[in-house]
């Protein structure tokens, strides 16, 4: 396996080796409780050997459903919000080309729902459904949530309307609990395909379940191999008791390190366009998790260059609150040089012939010296490539490095109660009975 890397020489001038060494016992007694069961929120660990207790049957029956859907579908609707669709966008989106929407390519184009309440959005989404075969994946632990729920009911109607209840019935696949609830009820009712989210199981740390294997699997990607990354990080992150051969050790302790020196926001920064929905996942992962009691780093993210066009004023010379975690490749897929142009008006010959890699690289270089010596502290992540299987990989390090984290700040990172505030006072404004 070619491992993940993670850098810290880039944050000493902020805390030293020797405080990063003086929090492993922190972080391994936090691992331990994590595998142990024994600590807050026990009852949501099923994600910790979940890589190694796929469901052999259960993987083959999607693989069918997704065939089935992928033969009748140009389009495949995603609802859901958070945790049940952020993973499946994170893979889709790092591995689909930026322009796949323009493209008649061999597997279904993933479009999505549930994640929004705007109605220009639904008006646009059902227009495009008028012109387009299309399947349904539906995910809702309840049923319930009002924004799933709402653009599901949208949907649904539109596509019985398309192709009669019999037809939308066989469109749509259900992934919800396995015995109760709303969403439930109705495809025991409708005979939709289910896929059981595990009941200890959150949904931020949901993407290995059916939750993101179908969107996935259905957007034409390689389901086993990001098992088989997730596996293989997994091994790595319950065998190493090291800082220097654990990664996922590492960068719980000196993100805490660097937390307890008075840095309270974290920036995830990534070199490249397509890993944005990464950082949108990584945010709901450690922002739901950790961002409580008063307590936690703010994760914030930029994608350079664009975000230095931007944020960068105020990561150069803003307040000094942050710290910054630079995700970055080491080999791309594809190359493209910059060519010669004879007139040189724009005068970036000095560029001829070298890819776009080694310049974007030498920016990112350029971008940690400058904001190293402007007093931001910055970790480097190294991987090899995008692929399947370094996905797997990352989804799996950063939920148990998410896990160690929180253990160590002194919190549950398995409940999010404040997620509650705002659902109370939406159903009092708009008069739902009870509120």
């Amino acid at each position: 396996m070619e491992h993940i890397e993670v850098n810290v020489k880039h944050v000493f001038g902020h805390v030293s080796k020797n405080e990063i060494d003086a929090l492993l016992p922190e972080v391994l007694d936090a691992k331990h409780h994590l595998l142990k069961g024994d600590a807050a929120g026990n009852d949501f660990l099923g994600w910790v050997n979940l890589p190694e207790e796929i469901d052999a049957d259960m993987l083959a029956r999607l693989k069918a459903d997704v065939a089935r859907l992928a033969g009748k579908s140009r389009l495949m609707v995603v609802i859901g919000i958070g945790g049940s669709y952020l993973g499946a966008r994170m893979v889709i989106e790092a591995l689909q080309s930026e322009f796949a929407a323009m493209q008649r390519g061999k597997a279904p184009y993933i479009v999505y729902a549930g994640h929004t309440l705007g109605e220009d959005y639904y008006s646009q989404l059902l227009s495009l459904l008028e012109h387009e075969d299309y399947s349904v994946a539906v995910i809702s632990k309840s049923g319930t949530t009002t924004e799933p729920a709402v653009a599901f009911r949208i949907v649904k109607a539109h596509l019985e309307h398309k192709y009669g209840r019999d037809e939308a019935s066989k469109r749509i696949v259900a992934i919800t609990d396995a015995r109760r609830g709303a969403l439930h009820e109705i495809a025991v009712q409708e005979g939709y395909p289910m896929y059981v989210i595990p009941d200890n199981v959150g949904g931020r740390f949901s993407v290995l379940t059916p939750v993101g294997l179908l969107p996935i699997a259905m957007a034409g990607f390689d389901i086993d191999k990001l098992l088989a990354g997730a596996r293989d990080m997994r091994k790595l992150c319950i065998a190493d008791d090291t800082l220097e051969g654990n990664p996922a050790l590492m960068y719980a302790a000196v993100r805490n390190a660097l937390y307890r020196k008075g840095k309270k926001v974290e920036m995830l920064v990534s070199c490249l366009p397509n890993l944005r929905y990464l950082a949108e996942w990584w945010k709901q992962l450690y922002g739901e998790s950790e961002g409580k009691d008063g307590k936690g780093l703010l994760p914030h993210s930029l994608s350079i260059t664009t975000d230095l066009h931007s944020m960068g004023q105020y990561v150069q010379d803003g307040e000094r609150l942050m710290m910054e975690t630079m995700l970055r490749v080491r080999r791309p897929n594809t190359t493209v040089d910059v060519p010669r142009d004879e007139q040189n008006l724009d005068g970036i010959n000095y560029l001829c012939g070298k890819s776009l890699t080694e310049i974007n690289d030498c920016a990112a270089e350029g971008t940690i010296e400058a904001h190293v010596s402007g007093g931001v502290p910055v970790v480097e992540l190294v991987v090899g490539s995008v692929d399947e299987y370094t996905l797997g990989q990352l989804i799996y390090f950063f939920e148990f490095a998410c896990g160690i984290s929180g253990y160590t700040l002194g919190v549950n990172p398995f409940d999010q109660p404040g997620v509650e505030a705002y659902k109370k006072n939406m159903f009092r404004l708009l008069g739902k009975p009870g509120f």
